[in-house]
């Protein structure tokens, strides 16, 4: 059986070592991170060339099945492979790792209005942490920032009075609220991305009662079969 598995998360990897090397697993990565945790087992990296270039790998690769443990923000590519796949008749799972309870936090729909609300709040010291292609909406924000990103982001679009902080997770408690007492934070703004790699800034900023903004996840498909854990996959991809 030949699986390609959208990755780039923890739980991609994790379900690439459940299945490698009883399954030919393909992990694809869009190369946007510079040394990338690699899984086991055959990578490729980079695009495919929009729903069309997807459907002709597909049927190229000789693939079976496809499963989806992208981001939960990655909305491009999960759209173009429930669309791809669809016609190519290849079956298809999103592995979509729980969300955040929302809890206290205020919910918006885009960074531009978390960026919008930040403004409104007339918050002074704000903790972002939504990922470098989010960064552009706060540029004319007037606030002090503390971006947290894997990569550097394009200097074009930061905010005038920021501090970069480039790091990767995953994060724990004593070390996030730390973070945000020494930097007087006194808000927020991270995306809805669900899993424990970063959830440890949501318990610090509830022990610290600071508000968070917190951007919604886009909506998947319609349609598509979803799974929210590397077990449940598993019982998936070994059904057929």
């Amino acid at each position: 059986m030949r699986v390609l598995l959208l990755g780039g998360t923890g739980e991609a990897r994790a379900l690439a070592a459940r299945l490698h090397p009883a399954v030919h697993v393909i992990s694809s990565l869009a190369g946007r991170v510079p040394d990338p945790a690699l899984p086991v087992g055959e990578v490729r990296v980079g695009g495919f060339g929009g729903v069309e270039g997807l459907r002709h790998w597909l049927a190229e690769a000789g693939v079976d099945a496809v499963v989806d443990a992208t981001h939960p923000f990655a909305a491009t590519i999960t759209a173009n492979a429930a669309k791809a796949c669809a016609q190519a008749g290849v079956p298809h799972l999103v592995l979509a790792r729980p969300a955040w309870p929302h809890g206290a936090a205020i919910v918006v729909d885009s960074d531009r209005e978390a960026a919008e609300t930040v403004a409104r709040q007339q918050f002074s010291r704000v903790f972002l942490t939504t990922g470098r292609s989010g960064i552009a909406a706060f540029a004319d924000v007037d606030a002090w920032f503390l971006i947290r990103a894997v990569t550097a982001p394009d200097a074009a679009v930061l905010p005038r009075r920021h501090e970069l902080l480039l790091s990767r997770g995953p994060y724990r408690y004593d070390e996030e609220l730390q973070l945000m007492r020494g930097r007087r934070i006194d808000a927020v703004v991270t995306k809805n991305s669900g899993g424990d790699m970063t959830r440890a800034k949501l318990d610090a900023a509830a022990t610290l009662e600071l508000p968070v903004v917190m951007v919604d996840r886009p909506p998947l498909p319609a349609g598509v079969d979803t799974v929210h854990t590397v077990d449940e996959a598993v019982g998936w991809i070994s059904s057929r």
